[in-house]
Order: structure tokens, then C-alpha cells, then sequence
């Protein structure tokens, strides 16, 4: 991925993302970052008790918990990703051509 001048893709960000089993919201998050080709690392907290405590030293007790370059994103918000990871929105168009205004 290459970073370009006005905010584009992150550079090689450093991600870390928290799991647990039987979450969800963070199979969903895993799913978007291999989506975008985004390198990540993996923390699953149900199988290495290192990794709840090293949440719970930043304060977070639940996951997913996605770190981008050290900054904190809660839960599944894939807006929140994408502005961390520079990732821009696609502008959203509505056919007005196929539209009945009768």
C-alpha cells in the first residue's frame, strides 16, 4: 500500500487487533482488513491471557479492539479503519435515471 499526498493509504501501519472467541463483530474486522490487503497481528484473548492483560492495561476489557499506529479503535466501526488506515470513501451516486417521479 502506498501513502500519497493528499491522505491516501497508510504506509505499512502498524496493526494489532484483539479477539476473543465466538466474536462476531471481530471475525468481521479481521474479514475487512483482508478485505483492504491490510497486514495485521492477531491477538486472540481467549487463548493467551498476556494478551487480556495487555488490553486491560489500556484500559479496553472487551473486543474486537483494533490498534492503528497505536491509536485505539473499539468495536466493528469501519468508518473509524478507514480514516486511521487512509482509506477513502467512494463517493455514493444515486441513478436519478432510473427513478420514477411520477
Amino acid at each position: 500500500m502506498k501513502k500519497t499526498e493528499g491522505g491516501g493509504v497508510l504506509l505499512n501501519p502498524e496493526v494489532i487487533v484483539y479477539t476473543s472467541r465466538n466474536c462476531d463483530d471481530c471475525e468481521k474486522v479481521i474479514g475487512k482488513l483482508n478485505e483492504w490487503e491490510i497486514k495485521y497481528e492477531e491477538r486472540n484473548v481467549s487463548e493467551n491471557r498476556e494478551y487480556f492483560k495487555e488490553l486491560q492495561g489500556n484500559n479496553v476489557y472487551g473486543t474486537p479492539a483494533i490498534f492503528i499506529n497505536g491509536e485505539k479503535i473499539l468495536g466493528y466501526q469501519i468508518r473509524k479503519m478507514k480514516q486511521k488506515l487512509g482509506i477513502k470513501e467512494k463517493p455514493q451516486y444515486i441513478d436519478i435515471d432510473s427513478m420514477n417521479f411520477s
